[in-house]
């Protein structure tokens, strides 16, 4: 049996480089940029990007907006569940995990207020979540959930956010993710606008950000870590433009491990991508190879995550590791709210 040891992607992160709010202007972030071809490292700020693109590149960006998805239920006891929403089903169902998921089993009926309420109606064994079904009585499930739900940071962030609007991106449109592609939170509208200023092409894809993006590897050879299923959208004049522009060379660049995964599970064949809206489990480790992407802009990822592996893929495990110690030796900061790379 092939093996991948989850070990081999630890890194030692100091505490304090988990960064715990974003910087101002979003654009002033630092940049690891790394070459693969002939192993430069250079440090920048992220506004330097525009030093990296040229006419004949594309840049991929994840389009999807972050759902207010953490809210807090009574029971008809009055004892507390947060209940996180992770995948919609339907238009009333929701894949979800709680906590304390033990007091709430099958047939459990959740308050939220005194507008909406949901019933338990499935559990979700390999994930240790369930599937709820909503109730609204009065106006729209997105309305109520707006109200009452709060944005979901991640564990590792301890700080309140100013402004909801700090965990989007500029561009984000398409509600559905329960968590934020940060890499993309770098971007402001005025660099964005240089960036067409350039004659970069600039096209969206979408991936509603869940479980599978995120979950731990806890097995100790990650290819027995069961990615969780994430729907993805490329619509089919964006893939036309897509392979339109591979087919002429030019460069296609990735804005985040998101848009990554959503162009390599839409690619059939190498240099072709085809149109889709579906769900992809797709895991991207070493010795997987890229049929689409040529470059990425990436938050620097948790040690021992599929993410980490992802990255591995495309640069190389020893050259990655060798990237993040260089990131904490020199103090970048780290995860959702932290600097990134641009690896080419």
């Amino acid at each position: 049996m092939e093996i991948l040891k989850t070990s081999d992607f630890y890194y030692d992160l100091p505490e304090e480089l988990i960064a715990q709010t974003p910087v101002s202007p979003r654009d002033s972030a630092r940049m690891l940029v790394f070459c693969k071809e002939n192993k430069n490292l250079e440090h920048k700020i992220f506004r330097d990007i525009l030093d990296y693109l040229s006419p004949n590149d594309v840049l991929v960006l994840n389009n999807t907006r972050v759902i207010p998805a953490r809210l807090f239920a009574s029971k008809l006891t009055g004892a507390k569940i947060e209940v996180f929403l992770l995948k919609r089903l339907n238009l009333t169902d929701y894949e979800v995990l709680m906590k304390p998921a033990r007091k709430a089993p099958v047939g459990t009926k959740l308050i939220f207020s005194d507008n909406l309420y949901c019933d338990v109606i499935e559990n979700q064994e390999e994930i240790g979540g369930r599937i709820i079904r909503f109730n609204v009585a009065q106006g729209t499930l997105e309305e109520e959930l707006d109200k009452i739900g709060n944005i979901p940071l991640p564990p590792y962030i301890h700080e309140k956010l100013e402004d909801d609007e700090e965990y989007q991106t500029i561009y984000s449109k398409i509600r559905g993710s329960s968590a934020a592609p940060t890499a993309g939170l770098h971007f402001t509208e005025e660099l964005m606008q240089k960036i067409r200023d350039k004659g970069v092409q600039i096209e969206e894809v979408t991936l509603q950000v869940g479980l599978g993006t995120f979950r731990p590897v806890a097995e100790e050879n990650a290819l027995e870590h069961k990615m969780h299923s994430e729907e993805i959208v490329v619509l089919p004049e964006v893939a036309d433009r897509l392979n339109k522009a591979k087919a002429e060379g030019k460069r296609i660049i990735a804005v985040g491990t998101t848009s990554v995964r959503t162009l390599e599970a839409a690619a059939d064949k190498p240099g072709h991508i085809e149109a889709c809206q579906k769900e992809t489990d797709i895991f991207i480790y070493p010795g997987v190879a890229f049929k689409f992407v040529d470059a990425m802009i990436t938050n620097f990822h948790l040690s021992e995550s599929t993410l980490i592996m992802l990255v591995s893929a495309f640069v190389g495990r020893e050259d990655t590791l060798k990237v993040y110690k260089e990131a904490v030796e020199e103090k970048y900061r780290f995860f959702s709210f932290g600097d990134c790379c641009f690896f080419y």
